[in-house]
């Protein structure tokens, strides 16, 4: 066996055993388990052996030990426990703790595919890239003298990557520009906005929006917050929140809640009850809340949105999240590697486990297709402090539902053809815009001449049926060219018709906690007795 091989071989052995250590762990204290443990772990290591040893020396193929284990033997006996617990060799781990710190070492900006070219998406207020006048739409054809040509985007994402202090050299081909040009960026550390989006999107009402939790999450709300003052209401948006870190959960659910109050509880077969509550609390800043929630909140997300339901302090909007009540613990490994495994069930403060039924379900559709909503007559009952119905099982079911924006054909074509990325692009060469800068009817004339020059089919119907989007996604991409991206998202947000929706539904999320505040104080009031 080739030593590579051998070294992929035994290192996959030492993580069955590890597992296997773990399911004898309680075996252990069942003593009807012990007895069988040992021997079916050293039966089923040895079968594993068999079959490795078969397909290395008699695959029609040169068999890669790395493909065959890391992709192959670990996942495929992780996903069989469930669809959370993962494995993740040296490059995916490596990811891994890059989105838990919050921050990584390179030039700060988004890349993306274009015409089978990678471009730059945006690069990010005070970064290198930004201080070099690198721009959206720029071309990257060469890093560091390798052409990019072939290149995916994460393949060119990694070369701009690299040590703090370090030079990377960047050659862009722009348009309205004869010749590449040049740049020589020096790498520092970006931070990785978990905040990526807060203003005050009213007078004294603040629009606050979370994409994941990593270590800094806690921080970033707290500045955020901070930097609003004294509002008057709040739009959390946990839209596409895949969660993160439990701990970071708590700790924005803390900001929201009572001091005292129950934000989740989580045990497992070899973890005893953990019980976190709010440690610091609102500190008497009861404004009314919206949550925004669609099928891609999940996990640490789903958490926060739990605890507020259930205490009634705020408005649930939007659509079902995803269901995941699991709780991952990640054990570091040898080579660089790392383990997911699912130690535990979560629970939110009425006692909801918001866990989705996996069971016979492949790893595709568990993820993918969800095409029917579970009925609440098959699902957990729980109530809420004011003593509202809520439901377990299947995620968080929104207190007023809100179905998901679809595009249209016409919608679909121009983001297809990418119209008002390259619009905007070609829009600033000759245009200087204002921040009062508005989509007028000339600004119109000229897309629809960018439009036929482009050759990208439309009609005037189309124009004026979706004048509104057209003009508010103009001006975004125009933002975004001259002021940044966080000036574009503010744009896409102030004509998000789920946030208008969040933001009307603001008086009936006060009129819940202050509902809310009298039937708990009813409940807790002495009674009084008459003799």
């Amino acid at each position: 066996m080739p030593g590579s091989s051998r070294r992929s071989f035994f290192f996959v052995i030492v993580i069955l055993l590890t597992c296997g250590l773990l399911g004898l762990l309680y075996a252990q204290r069942t003593p009807a388990l012990a007895s069988g443990g040992d021997a079916d772990v050293r039966d089923s290591l040895k079968q594993f052996t068999q079959v490795y040893d078969i397909v290395e020396q008699n695959y029609a193929e040169p068999v890669n030990p790395d493909k065959a284990i890391y992709n192959g033997a670990i996942p495929g006996m992780l996903h069989v426990l469930d669809p959370h617990s993962n494995f993740f060799d040296p490059k995916a781990y490596a990811g891994l703790r890059e989105d838990q710190r919050g921050k990584y070492y390179g030039v700060g900006m988004t890349v993306g595919p274009r015409n089978n070219k990678v471009i730059v998406i945006a690069p990010f207020v005070g970064t290198p890239a930004y201080r070099a006048g690198i721009h959206p739409g720029d071309i990257i054809v060469a890093v560091d003298g390798k052409s990019t040509d072939n290149m995916s985007t994460t393949d060119v994402a990694d070369l701009l990557k690299g040590p703090k202090g370090t030079t990377v050299h960047i050659t862009i081909l722009r348009e309205g520009s004869e010749k590449p040009l040049e740049f020589a960026v020096v790498r520092d550390e970006i931070p990785r906005n978990s905040v990526d989006l807060h203003f005050m999107i009213r007078p004294d009402i603040g629009y606050l929006h979370i994409n994941g939790f990593s270590e800094t999450t806690e921080r970033e709300v707290s500045d955020a917050l901070d930097e609003m003052g004294d509002i008057k209401g709040l739009v959390l948006d946990l839209r596409q929140n895949p969660g993160g870190l439990l701990s970071e959960g708590v700790g924005v659910a803390d900001k929201f809640l009572k001091k005292g109050q129950l934000i989740v509880s989580h045990h497992g077969r070899n973890s005893p009850e953990k019980r976190y509550v709010a440690s610091h609390g609102n500190g008497g800043k009861d404004y009314p809340i919206v949550v925004l929630v669609n099928r891609g909140t999940a996990s640490a997300a789903e958490i926060v949105a739990g605890a507020i339901q259930d205490h009634d302090r705020g408005l649930i909007v939007g659509e079902t999240t995803f269901g995941k009540g699991l709780v991952q613990t990640v054990y570091p490994l040898s080579e660089n590697t790392g383990l997911a495994l699912t130690t535990a069930h979560y629970y939110t403060p009425s006692g909801r486990l918001i866990q989705r039924d996996y069971a016979n379900v492949s790893l595709y559709d568990y993820y993918f297709k969800r095409d029917a909503e579970e009925s609440s007559s098959s699902r957990e009952v729980k109530l809420t402090d004011s003593g509202r119905t809520v439901y377990g099982g299947g995620g968080i079911t929104p207190d007023v539902k809100i179905d998901p924006v679809k595009s249209n054909h016409f919608q679909e074509t121009l983001l297809q053809h990418y119209a008002f990325f390259n619009f905007a692009k070609r829009y600033i060469i000759n245009h200087h815009p204002s921040k009062s800068f508005e989509v007028d009817d000339t600004v119109l004339q000229e897309f629809r001449k960018f439009l036929e020059d482009e050759k990208v089919p439309y009609t005037e119907a189309d124009l004026v049926q979706n004048n509104d989007w057209v003009r508010s996604s103009i001006k975004s991409e125009v933002f975004v060219d001259v002021y940044g991206q966080d000036e574009g998202l503010k744009v896409r947000a102030n004509a998000d018709p789920q946030v208008q929706k969040a933001l009307e539904l603001l008086p009936q999320a006060k009129q819940l906690a202050d509902n809310a505040k009298r039937v708990v104080a009813e409940r807790t009031a002495p009674h009084s007795v008459t003799r």
